[in-house]
């Protein structure tokens, strides 16, 4: 099994490498793609050292699996020619999440509508998959209507830059800004670019990947994302309307037997997600879980996830492992 990770380098490449490697994925050639700038780097593997390799090399071997974490621009221009070429790309970028052929895949969920067909996946955004993950068992017993979601983001899901950020701040140093202003001791309600309806892309994406994931157009979402000075993971506070009542504890025993998910709910000894606990686990932590006394059929949650793992990397290699398993590659 020849996998290709393009974005070795970066933040969630190297995580792709370690959850490849802790998983046990049977990576028997590892290519590791990067930037010009990247390439001749060596990369750690499995005991074995590999050297950092272009776009043109990396498609020239022809790799069974293509995990893609290098950015829309680039996934647009080469995802397509490996899929030409025979490889599956499993995409981690935005390019190709809303495309009406490509599908949009959180194993647990939606794995199952995937076909020897399916040469370019897409992997949802980060704080759509820790979401959808909870909130999918509950659609399907309880109908969601609506859904009020506030992100608090950590600095990890904007990269090295932000972390880096981060840090100088931290030691009072001045340096690069990935932001436009100081994340330290700050929240900034600004993840992504703005688009023309007032909303960034980050809060777009919750709305159009919840939609496209749990297969209901006619649910109506709405978000806020804030960026917080974390670096262990994205939390979400979440309010849902359902079309029908529910109670708690059926809720509660829903989620503690949903694959994937950590319940965290016991406030009479302060039991809930944090990023702390969260940070380096591929599980989707949930708890706070309440009705909401402001009106009928619905209830707030509390999750949180590490961005880098379940939100992008786990959920790269999960639908690699799927398609392995079910021998669609």
């Amino acid at each position: 099994m020849k996998v290709a990770v393009v974005g070795a380098t970066g933040m969630v490449g190297e995580v792709m490498l370690k959850v490849l490697e802790e998983r046990q994925f049977p990576v028997t050639e590892l290519i590791p793609v990067a930037s010009e700038k990247s390439v001749g780097k060596k990369v750690d593997f499995k005991d074995k050292t590999y050297t950092v390799v272009n776009l043109e090399t990396a498609l020239s071997l022809k790799p069974e699996i293509a995990l893609f974490s290098a950015g829309g621009e680039t996934s647009l221009q080469w995802a397509p020619k490996f899929a030409a070429a025979g490889t599956t790309v499993i995409d981690n970028s935005s390019a190709w999440r809303m495309d009406v052929n490509t599908k949009l895949i959180v194993p647990e969920i939606n794995a199952s509508t995937l076909t020897k067909a399916d040469k370019i996946i897409a992997n949802p955004n980060c704080s759509t998959i820790q979401m959808v993950l909870v909130l999918a068992p509950l659609h399907k017993k309880y109908n969601i209507k609506r859904i009020v979601v506030s992100t608090y983001q950590s600095i990890t899901g904007t990269g090295l830059k932000a972390v880096k950020q981060l840090e100088n701040e931290m030691a009072g140093i001045n340096g690069e800004m990935a932001y436009p202003y100081p994340i330290h001791q700050n929240a900034l309600p600004h993840c992504d670019v703005f688009e023309a309806n007032g909303y960034t892309k980050e809060e777009m994406k919750l709305v159009r990947e919840t939609q496209k994931i749990l297969d209901n157009k006619s649910i109506a979402v709405t978000a806020t994302a804030v960026r917080i000075p974390t670096a262990g993971g994205h939390s979400e506070a979440v309010n849902i309307e359902f079309e029908t009542d529910f109670v708690l504890s059926d809720v509660r025993k829903l989620l503690n037997e949903t694959e994937g998910v950590i319940l965290q709910d016991n406030t009479d000894v302060n039991t809930y997600p944090m990023p702390i606990y969260a940070n380096g686990k591929d599980d989707v932590f949930v708890g706070r879980i309440r009705r909401d006394e402001s009106q009928p059929n619905t209830i707030n949650m509390w999750i949180v996830a590490d961005n880098l793992r379940k939100g992008a990397a786990t959920n790269t290699v999960q639908i690699a492992e799927y398609l392995l398993k079910n021998d669609l590659v």
